[in-house]
């Protein structure tokens, strides 16, 4: 097998013209783990109304059965920030690629278990644990993609993959057409299918020649830094700086695509509450999965503006067209015509930012700090943006009490404003494009 060295001859043209065999192999696995994620992320968003209503008193009201959606899921997200953080400090420690193999066997079983829930409590329970392999793995996959690929590579091949992530969203869309007709709960059991290649791959995916390097340096008392030290995080200046940053970023984006931007399987069934429950459950389906293709191509977009204009110009912009289409979509969404154009580029503007992510975090921390940083960032950060769907629903409560005729509608428009905390931390925020990782 090749070496796993992040190193390389520099390349002129394009950036896969830099890659290897290896660096290939790794990319596709990375890859496949996150997509693999991301497919049961959307199968959960797609199946999440349905079970509540199956789980919950016949008595409850739509905006119960909302509330309630939105607790399940803001402990999935909370969960899913317990794993960013356990699995990103296992990344550092223990290794980047074990500890990816791992999440994926979690996320993918507990998945799969959810199809077992009788009632919303082991529910929400189930939601938990796979949220635990949910976080755990991005971090764990991205830093290992920056570490190995080369550094002329290594933000197109990040964006690469954030971007492929999007494909595991329109797979669990593509599988609600045939399988959420024959109930919520089978569309659970698809999600056990990515644990079965993790026996196959596992062990042919080495750790990064950086990591290992440090890793022995410190096991055999060469080095007294510590491997994943979230106190290193806070009490050193410049790592401290870029942590509060980088959970900010995460803040911003998740709120505004787990707390409005995924709710749009509930906005196309409110435009269409006059329609049969055949027909939007159809046009969910397409929605979610033009929302996906939306984000693909959103994705794709921030790797391309920002090896032109930098990280900073592109992640304000960013922020600034997920508030934009978040207000209108919401804002005049009322046909099914309107579905197939409005809810698409909802998941272009929402997903822009999250391509920012794969490339900018790793680029915040040293080797030895590099996944716990990550984990921290993205998935920690949901322990704050847990609250998005939860003051979604609150807020739906809220304004339907205070006589809005479409609450919902109101709750997501005033929700957008969380977009310009990101702005506000793009300010303070360090430059990383054309620099290598740093080092302590």
């Amino acid at each position: 097998m090749q070496s796993a060295s992040s190193g390389g001859t520099a390349t002129t043209g394009a950036w896969y013209k830099a890659l290897n065999g290896y660096h290939w192999w790794v990319l596709i696995v990375a890859s496949f783990g996150w997509m693999f994620d991301t497919m049961n992320q959307r199968i959960f968003v797609l199946s999440r109304g349905p079970a509540m209503r199956d789980l919950l008193p016949a008595a409850m009201s739509g905006a119960d059965i909302t509330r309630y959606s939105g607790i399940a899921t803001a402990v999935f997200m909370l969960g899913w920030a317990a794993g960013g953080l356990f699995f990103g400090i296992m990344g550092d420690r223990w290794g980047r690629a074990k500890t990816m193999m791992l999440t994926i066997l979690v996320y993918s079983i507990f998945t799969g278990l959810s199809a077992l829930s009788q009632n919303q409590w082991d529910f929400m329970a189930y939601r938990f644990l796979t949220g635990l392999g949910v976080g755990g793995e991005f971090a764990a996959g991205v830093t290992l993609v920056a570490e190995v690929m080369p550094e002329v590579a290594r933000a197109h091949a990040l964006g690469s993959l954030q971007a492929l992530s999007a494909i595991g969203n329109i797979i669990g869309s593509a599988i609600s057409f045939v399988v959420l007709p024959l109930g919520w709960r089978w569309m659970f059991l698809v999600g056990v299918l990515p644990a079965l290649p993790v026996i196959i791959i596992f062990g042919k995916v080495k750790e990064p020649e950086g990591w290992q390097k440090i890793h022995d340096s410190i096991a055999a008392g060469g080095d007294k830094k510590q491997l994943g030290s979230l106190k290193d995080l806070w009490t050193h200046p410049r790592w401290r700086k870029n942590t509060i940053i980088g959970l900010l970023l995460a803040v911003a984006g998740v709120i505004g695509l787990w707390g409005i931007g995924f709710w749009s399987p509930e906005l196309i069934r409110e435009a269409l509450k006059d329609q049969p429950l055949a027909r939007q459950n159809w046009y969910v389906s397409m929605g979610t999965m033009l929302q996906d293709v939306g984000a693909f191509v959103g994705i794709s977009a921030f790797t391309i503006v920002t090896a032109k204009v930098g990280r900073r110009p592109a992640f304000v912009m960013s922020f600034l067209l997920g508030m934009a289409s978040v207000v209108m979509t919401f804002g005049l969404m009322h046909k099914a015509s309107e579905v197939l154009w409005m809810v698409p580029m909802m998941g272009f503007c929402t997903l822009l930012v999250f391509g920012g992510y794969s490339i900018y975090f790793p680029e915040l921390y040293p080797t030895r700090l590099r996944s716990s940083g990550v984990g921290f960032c993205y998935n920690v950060g949901r322990v704050i943006a847990a609250a998005g769907p939860y003051t979604l629903g609150s807020l739906t409560v809220f304004f339907g009490k205070e006589g809005f005729t479409e609450p919902f509608r109101a709750a997501a428009i005033a929700l957008s404003s969380i977009y310009i905390l990101g702005v506000i931390a793009m300010l303070f925020a360090p430059e990383t494009a054309g620099q290598p990782l740093p080092e302590d």
